[in-house]
């Protein structure tokens, strides 16, 4: 399946890109994954140059990139652009919760902003059927707080939660 065109660029605005990842389907982390309809996703980026741009937005499927790190991209000739590599590290994390139905939290994407919202993280909701909250997790900040929050929620009933993205730094937090 090719991706969709590139809104960005029919509307001029060339510095704006999606950048499309190769994504594998894992078998029971969602009820599209047996679907197969995860085989990419599109991340908007601002082109750095010819071949290489800085993502702008957080993934919620592609697993090793956080927003803010330059990658590589090859253009093929319908004007798609797809990833080909990382290129230089942004220092931010990916962190992704998923609430519980059945727990404290519901289905409510917003409860999982509000109990990270000292922590000043941005991040994206998949979708009101699917409450996937994809979070950046800036190197500068308090990163051993934050994971104890985020197993704190786990323990509680309150997500599930994954790394995609970690940082050194986040490791040893």
């Amino acid at each position: 399946m090719t991706p969709p065109a590139d809104p960005a660029r029919a509307a001029g605005d060339a510095d704006r890109i999606k950048i499309w990842f190769r994504c594998a389907p894992r078998e029971g982390w969602s009820p599209y994954a047996s679907e197969g309809l995860w085989a990419s996703e599109g991340l908007w980026a601002t082109r750095l140059g010819a071949d290489t741009a800085r993502l702008d937005n957080v993934p919620f499927l592609r697993d090793g990139v956080a927003e803010g790190e330059t990658v590589r991209f090859t253009t093929d000739a319908d004007g798609v652009h797809r990833a080909a590599g990382r290129v230089a590290e942004s220092g931010n994390c990916t962190v992704r919760v998923l609430p519980v139905p059945d727990g404290p939290l519901g289905r409510d994407a917003r409860a999982v902003h509000e109990r990270l919202s000292p922590f000043g993280l941005g991040g994206e909701v998949f979708s009101a059927e699917f409450p996937l909250v994809a979070l950046t997790v800036p190197g500068g900040a308090d990163l051993r707080a934050i994971k104890e929050l985020l197993e704190r929620g786990r323990d509680e009933g309150w997500w599930h939660f994954e790394v995609s993205c970690a940082t050194e730094e986040w490791r040893d937090a």
